[in-house]
């Protein structure tokens, strides 16, 4: 971790790796604070619980502070994966204007959470017209993901696929302080990990041996174990530019602020 993100830790234990990597250098210290203190209560969630539930009435949003969440689509007794968040993700904030989601949320792995009620966040896009923006655009980086889901499982087979995740996953780590050069731990099962990629259990053993043959990137008990990042980068040609951090969509928190 380096001695920035240690210091926005020390400064914001419960926010501070909201938009790290993007435009967290746009919030002045008192949206920083405003952030921080927005948070109601904080809960531990156990692998596995429920976050937030389809069709409920939402009046709260969850920061998700440690740990990794799921989205799920459940499809004839089926669970799809539809999206991974990572620490420092509002990872319901779309709920505020829809008030209803149409996926569950769960912990992947032990969580903790903080919420937030839609009273506070109500008067936060009333009084802070600039910290609204930034919230407004955490919702919309959401939507960039899903759309690159959907074009690489149209784009890739199912190695690639796989590779892209990692790739993703990778990335979004390094964003929050959470990298390493040699992959990640996260409680996902092969069986997951062929649902998000739109294949089967078997299929997707195949791909990670694929993968593994072409890469040496090994998956097993839900770590990754990548010695040759550029191998996998090269692997499935992935372009971090959908994600908002430093590439040919970047902005500054300069650009920002107007």
């Amino acid at each position: 971790m380096s001695n920035a993100v240690a210091s926005e830790l020390q400064r914001y234990p419960r926010t501070g790796r909201f938009l790290l990597g993007r435009f967290r250098n746009a919030l002045s210290n008192g949206e920083k604070q405003l952030v921080e203190d927005l948070i109601e209560r904080e809960e531990e969630i156990a692998n596995g619980e429920l976050i937030a539930r389809r069709g409920e009435e939402c009046s709260i949003s969850t920061i998700l502070i440690e740990g990794f969440a799921r989205r799920v689509i459940e499809r004839n007794g089926y669970p799809h994966i539809v999206g991974l968040q990572v620490p420092g993700d509002f990872i319901d904030l779309q709920g505020f204007a829809l008030k209803r989601l149409d996926h569950d949320l769960y912990a992947l792995g032990p969580a903790r959470v903080g919420r937030v009620s839609h009273v506070r966040l109500r008067d936060v896009l009333v009084d802070q017209p600039h910290l609204a923006r930034l919230l407004w655009f955490a919702t919309l980086l959401d939507a960039a993901i899903h759309r690159e889901w959907i074009c690489k499982l149209e784009d890739l087979d199912a190695a690639g696929r796989v590779a892209h995740v990692f790739c993703e996953i990778c990335q979004r780590l390094d964003f929050v302080g959470l990298g390493s050069q040699s992959g990640f731990s996260l409680p996902l099962t092969q069986a997951q990990l062929a649902g998000m990629c739109g294949t089967t259990t078997v299929h997707m053993s195949r791909a990670l041996r694929r993968l593994r043959e072409a890469t040496g990137v090994t998956f097993r008990h839900g770590k990754l174990e990548c010695f040759d990042k550029a191998a996998l980068v090269s692997y499935c040609e992935y372009d971090p530019s959908y994600l908002y951090g430093p590439g040919e969509l970047h902005f500054s928190g300069r650009d920002y602020a107007d």
